[in-house]
C-alpha cells in the first residue's frame, strides 16, 4: 500500500463523481498532503457542506463531518474552538464557498481562525444541475443564464487578501504534483489559510460553453492561468482574463483566533466567574450574619 493510502477510506468507493470529474485530483492531492507531513488521521477533521465537493469527506480516513450548504466553515469554527489541538480542513465548492457561505468566509478569513479551505472552483452549481455561480465567467451560459451571464465573478484570491486571509494560494487540477505542494504548504500555515482549486466540470458547465469533455475544459483552464512569476512580468493588457497560480500571499506574523481567544477570552471569562462567586459568597456571609 502506497504510504498516502492510509488517509483515504477505501470501503466508502466509489465516489459519485463524474468520469473525468477534477475532485479525484484534489483528493489524492490532500492525501497526499496529509501522508507526506505524516499527520496522524485522528489528528485531522475534514469537514464539508453540499455539493460535489461536499462528498470528499466520506473518502478520507480521518474525523469527518459532512454539513449543510454554506455553512461548513461555522461547523469548522465550532470545532476549532472546542478542540484547538486538531487540524481542521474544510473541503468546499465555489457555490457553498462564496454564494451561500459568503458571509462565513469573509469572516473565518478576518478571524484568521486556524482552518485550511480546499476551495475548489468550477465556476458553476454542478450537483444541483449547473446554476450560476458568483465564480462563473462572464458570457458563459448556465441552467440560469440561458442567454449568457451578465454579471461579474469574484476574484476569489483578490477577495480574501482584502478579508485578510493570511494565506492565500491558487492553482489548478492541470498540475497535481504542484497542487499538492500548495496544499502542504496550506496545511503548515498557522492562521485561516486558503487554496483555491480551478477545476473543471464539463457535465453542467463545460458541455452548454463548448467544452464537452474534460481535455477541452482543462485546455481552457491551462490557457486562462500563468505562474505568479509570469504574471508579475506581465502588462495590465496581459493580464485581463489570466489568474496567477502559486502562493499569493502569506502573513506569518498575524496571531491565530483560537490563540487569542483561549489566552484572552477564557482567562478573562474565568476571572470574572471568580470574582462573581466570590461576591456572591459574601453576600450569603452577610445575609447570615442578618439573620442570626
Amino acid at each position: 500500500m502506497r504510504h498516502y493510502e492510509r488517509y483515504i477510506r477505501y470501503r466508502t468507493f466509489p465516489t459519485p463523481w463524474c468520469p473525468g470529474c477534477g475532485d479525484g485530483v484534489v483528493l489524492k492531492s490532500i492525501a497526499m498532503a496529509f501522508s507526506e507531513l505524516e499527520l496522524d488521521p485522528n489528528h485531522i477533521v475534514v469537514v464539508s457542506g453540499i455539493g460535489c465537493s461536499g462528498r470528499m469527506p466520506t473518502f478520507f480516513n480521518t474525523n469527518t463531518l459532512h454539513t449543510t450548504h454554506g455553512r461548513a466553515l461555522t461547523f469548522a469554527t465550532g470545532i476549532k474552538l472546542a478542540r484547538p489541538d486538531k487540524m481542521v480542513v474544510v473541503i468546499s465548492g465555489d457555490g457553498d464557498a462564496t454564494a451561500i457561505g459568503g458571509n462565513h468566509l469573509i469572516h473565518a478569513a478576518r478571524r484568521n481562525i486556524g482552518i485550511n479551505l480546499i476551495l475548489i472552483n468550477n465556476g458553476v452549481y454542478g450537483m444541483t444541475g449547473g446554476q450560476v455561480s458568483p465564480l462563473t465567467p462572464q458570457k458563459f451560459i448556465t441552467e440560469t443564464t440561458p442567454y449568457g451571464n451578465i454579471e461579474p465573478k469574484f476574484d476569489i484570491a483578490e477577495l480574501l487578501i482584502a478579508a485578510k486571509a493570511s494565506f492565500v494560494a491558487r492553482e489548478t487540477v492541470n498540475r497535481p504534483v504542484q497542487l499538492k505542494d500548495v496544499v502542504k504548504k496550506s496545511f503548515q500555515h498557522k492562521g485561516f489559510s486558503v487554496v483555491e482549486v480551478i477545476s473543471n466540470c464539463h457535465i453542467n458547465l463545460g458541455r452548454r460553453n463548448r467544452m464537452k469533455d474534460p481535455i477541452a475544459m482543462t485546455k481552457w483552464i491551462e490557457g486562462r492561468t500563468v505562474s505568479k512569476a509570469q504574471y508579475e512580468k506581465m502588462t495590465p493588457e496581459e493580464r485581463l482574463h489570466k489568474y496567477p497560480t502559486g502562493i499569493l500571499f502569506e502573513d506569518t506574523e498575524r496571531l491565530e483566533y483560537s490563540d487569542l481567544y483561549y489566552q484572552h477570552i477564557i482567562p478573562a471569562a474565568q476571572a470574572a466567574a471568580e470574582a462573581a462567586a466570590l461576591k456572591q459568597a459574601e453576600r450569603n456571609s452577610a445575609s447570615k450574619k442578618v439573620k442570626s
